[in-house]
């Protein structure tokens, strides 16, 4: 049987803005009450998963969510109907009015943390959304991200969905942007890489200074016992403090692994080679490509500011990865020269294509951050919800229905608007029905 990593890429919403919302994110925060164009990011996203695709990868779609979120205004003390709601809002909170305007779903590597059927206990694939407790406008996402998950991975003799963890910060959970899986091949036994920024339950352990840690070892840990994951298919690796405090706000944004490589900044880590000699004695192989990015050729500054290890890592062929990359790692030229380098260097990453993502880029997102992989076999694949994996049909598809119901412009005073309610709501109606993804919604209910 055949196997393959897909991955699902997340349809950027049409309340896509930037409103800054997420501290410690330097790019968000730096692109602040900037101008959007809905529009053009949810193409650019879409671009780029169709020449996956077109690639002969397994390529899906995970649909954005409801935004303005007007349960979650309602929830929080603002009555009325649905434009009084959002005009109280805006009047008297407007950064809570903002924060429920987020289109942040887009961002799908933290949609869930998932564990492939061939390394958890009963031969499943596993699903745990991300509670993303970090973040208020991300905290709101998880319950409608299983739904979603649900409808996409929709065959339960093959899918296990589990709910999000505890809403406390000793369970703070960012998903798949803080993990990463070895393997040799995809349906083979890998090694699950949970990367965590602190010890909650650990006043004594260390922790960045200025900006928050978003994932806990204990978070981490309790995603695997739910998986079902043993000992030896798992390593706890903490993440540097100090990188964190540089901008480096999750893992995918100084690591990212595949099959038999980890590329890596050597400042990513704690405990670095102690961690390393871990994943080699479990790994068990000896043809395993530990790729270290000095600082003398790529500082962290240029980490940051390229998203050079926000990239995505693809298997071509047997003896042949690439680098999918934003169009910043070829603009920044410390980060070009490398990865020109590094494709020479005998490593299976051979390859490297550029992808203009800009709209996510100057959000904070990457390549990386606009797609959640899953691990499949040949009859997993056929098992998932058809009308969400990419082809020539969907990609014209869902490009007519941006083209139908985005702006191409969007200011943060905009998100007042009441008719971005009824654009938002119109739009989303017609994707569940393209997608056959039933009541996902809040107001489909």
């Amino acid at each position: 049987m055949k196997h393959y990593e897909a991955n699902f890429d997340g349809l950027v919403g049409p309340t896509h803005n930037y409103a800054g919302l997420s501290y410690g994110n330097v790019a968000s925060l730096n692109n602040a009450a900037a101008t959007s164009n809905p529009k053009a990011a949810a193409k650019q996203g879409l671009k780029k998963a169709k020449a996956l695709a077109d690639m002969g990868l397994v390529q899906g779609v995970l649909a954005p969510q409801e935004r303005p979120d007007l349960h979650t205004l309602r929830r929080i003390g603002f009555s009325g109907t649905d434009a009084q709601v959002l005009n109280k809002a805006a009047t008297q909170a407007p950064a809570l009015l903002r924060a429920c305007c987020s289109a942040s779903s887009m961002w799908t590597a933290n949609a869930a943390t998932v564990s492939p059927s061939a390394d958890t206990y009963d031969g499943k694939i596993h699903f745990t959304p991300a509670n993303l407790v970090d973040k208020l406008h991300r905290s709101i996402e998880p319950v409608t991200t299983g739904r979603i998950l649900a409808a996409t991975f929709n065959h339960p003799r093959h899918f296990a969905h589990h709910q999000h963890l505890p809403e406390h910060t000793s369970f703070g959970d960012e998903g798949a942007a803080n993990h990463t899986r070895l393997c040799q091949e995809y349906g083979h036994a890998g090694l699950e890489l949970f990367v965590y920024g602190q010890e909650a339950t650990n006043p004594a352990a260390k922790k960045p200074k200025k900006y928050p840690a978003r994932q806990t070892l204990e978070a981490s840990q309790a995603i695997a016992r739910l998986h079902g994951l043993d000992d030896e298919s798992c390593v706890f690796i903490q993440q540097n403090p100090d990188v964190i405090d540089q901008g480096v706000f999750h893992n995918d944004v100084i690591a990212v692994g595949n099959q038999n490589v980890l590329f890596y900044h050597e400042q990513a880590f704690l405990h670095t080679e102690e961690k390393l000699a871990e994943i080699r004695r479990k790994f068990s192989a000896t043809d395993l490509h530990f790729i270290c990015v000095p600082t003398s050729k790529v500082s962290i500054d240029d980490v940051v500011k390229s998203y050079l290890f926000n990239t995505q890592i693809v298997t071509l062929s047997p003896d042949e990865m690439a680098i999918i990359a934003p169009t910043d790692c070829q603009a920044n030229p410390a980060v070009s020269a490398y990865l020109n380098e590094l494709i020479t260097l005998g490593t299976p990453i051979k390859q490297v294509h550029y992808f203009d993502v800009k709209q996510s880029m100057q959000n904070g997102g990457g390549p990386a951050c606009l797609r959640l992989r899953v691990a499949m076999t040949e009859m997993e694949v056929s098992a998932v919800n058809p009308h969400t994996l990419m082809n020539d049909a969907l990609f014209n598809r869902l490009n007519l229905w941006v083209d139908k119901h985005y702006r191409d412009r969007l200011d943060v005073a905009d998100l007042a608007d009441p008719q971005l309610i009824n654009e938002s709501r119109i739009a989303l109606d017609e994707l569940t029905q393209i997608m056959k993804l039933g009541s996902v919604y809040q107001f489909q209910r």
